[in-house]
């Protein structure tokens, strides 16, 4: 299925010409948050950005979560300090849920959502018909910024209002639709209903949202492209869908790594964990940023050419704490009992209820199955989490690869 209708060259280039373009651009870009950026000059104070020149060496380094950028907006707003320009030099700032406060970057396209809405189809001069919000959060511009750099006019028209969506698109002959998977059936349905020509409309770019088979298959059958991509308000684009159709492909401007849950130890190709990201964006150089979301890497490079890092896209989420006998439990917490007892495989902390009395379950791989392990295990957990739980040693693959880590199976 190779095609040469690329964004880009970067898109194809060789594993060794991503790896030497890697060990130049990571130094700088660490180099330059750590200058321009208060809080990671502190949190690097000790770093020297020549010696980061590969993931490895990326691994070594501490992870930005969102919690971190929530207390640190409060404590200095209006960013924390994470931000290598001030509020006066960026061009819009943007308040989402937690709340994070997020700033636009400088110059075209500062999202990089072009390079998704190429892989879905849209060309120059193609109408975008836009509806994600506009207003607080910068999904609505993240997708406009990107059709734009394509030299695409753009509908702006936000979430809500059906049949008023669907008569703009049967007026403008809009071409290509962008929104969350499930609205786009809503204006065609909406459309259908009014008697409206939307035959114009055969491209879908989604995101947001699950985009689930039955919905592929209703918009394959009445003849649409719908692909879809993964990326967040705080780094923009993550990686996106191509023609292939075989999971998403890891953008050419951040560098992607899956890591166990609750900590920054990356795993291996195929292991479902929690999604970190490295921006090589100037204006918001977020290093080793946690998502919160789950995925992991897909082998081998994409049919269509690109050859890119593959990831199975959203698969959950990994903020998995639980609040256990008046106290709150999480994932590094488990981490933290797995470091001391090093060779082991997976480990899932099962949480129920006996009665009215909580319970924990440690359950951990292991090819050593002994009463010392698993009461070495157990003083480890309540070290930790400062309660008892019970360990269970199971044979190697007993759990499943589900990036889970904290399971409660309390009654909600």
């Amino acid at each position: 299925m190779a095609v040469t209708d690329h964004y880009d060259d970067r898109e194809t280039q060789t594993a060794e010409q991503r790896e030497e373009a890697l060990a130049d651009t990571l130094p700088r870009q660490i180099g330059h948050a750590k200058q321009y950026a208060p809080a990671y000059a502190m949190l690097l104070a000790d770093l020297e950005p020549r010696a980061v020149t590969d993931r490895a060496a990326l691994a070594a380094l501490p992870v930005t979560r969102k919690s971190d950028l929530i207390t640190a907006q409060a404590e200095a707003p209006p960013f924390g300090g994470f931000t290598a320009l001030s509020l006066a030099q960026v061009p819009r700032v943007f308040a989402s849920p937690g709340p994070i406060h997020e700033p636009q970057g400088v110059g075209t396209d500062p999202w990089r959502y072009a390079r998704a809405l190429h892989a879905t189809g849209l060309r120059r001069g193609m109408l975008l018909h836009n509806c994600f919000a506009y207003h607080f959060t910068p999904a609505g511009m993240m997708l406009e910024e990107g059709a734009r750099a394509l030299e695409c006019p753009v509908f702006p028209a936000g979430p809500g209002n059906t049949e008023s969506q669907a008569r703009a698109a049967a007026h403008f002959s809009a071409q290509c639709y962008s929104g969350t998977p499930d609205f786009l059936k809503s204006i065609l349905e909406a459309g259908d209903a009014l008697g409206l020509d939307l035959s114009a409309l055969k491209l879908g770019h989604v995101t947001g949202g699950a985009y689930l088979p039955a919905l592929r298959r209703f918009y394959a059958d009445r003849g649409l492209v719908v692909r879809q991509s993964y990326g967040t308000a705080d780094v923009g684009l993550i990686a996106y869908e191509s023609e292939a159709g075989e999971g998403l492909i890891c953008d050419e401007d951040v560098l992607v790594e899956i890591v166990r849950p609750g900590t920054g130890e990356p795993l291996p190709e195929g292991e479902v964990g929690e999604v970190l990201v490295t921006s090589f964006c100037a204006t918001y150089p977020l290093i080793r940023f946690a998502t919160g979301d789950l995925s992991a890497v897909l082998p081998g490079a994409s049919p269509c050419g690109r050859t890119n890092m593959r990831i199975r896209g959203w698969m959950g989420r990994a903020d998995q704490a639980a609040k256990v006998r008046g106290m709150f439990v999480r994932p590094e917490q488990v981490a933290e009992v797995m470091r001391a007892h090093p060779g082991l495989g997976r480990a899932r902390l099962v949480v129920g209820l006996d009665g009215t009395r909580d319970t924990m379950v440690l359950r951990v791989e292991t090819p050593v199955r002994d009463a010392a392990l698993a009461e070495s295990l157990a003083n480890a957990l309540n070290a930790a989490t400062r309660l008892r739980g019970v360990v269970e040693l199971l044979e190697s693959g007993a759990l499943p690869n589900d990036g889970k880590v904290i399971d409660d199976t309390r009654p909600a």
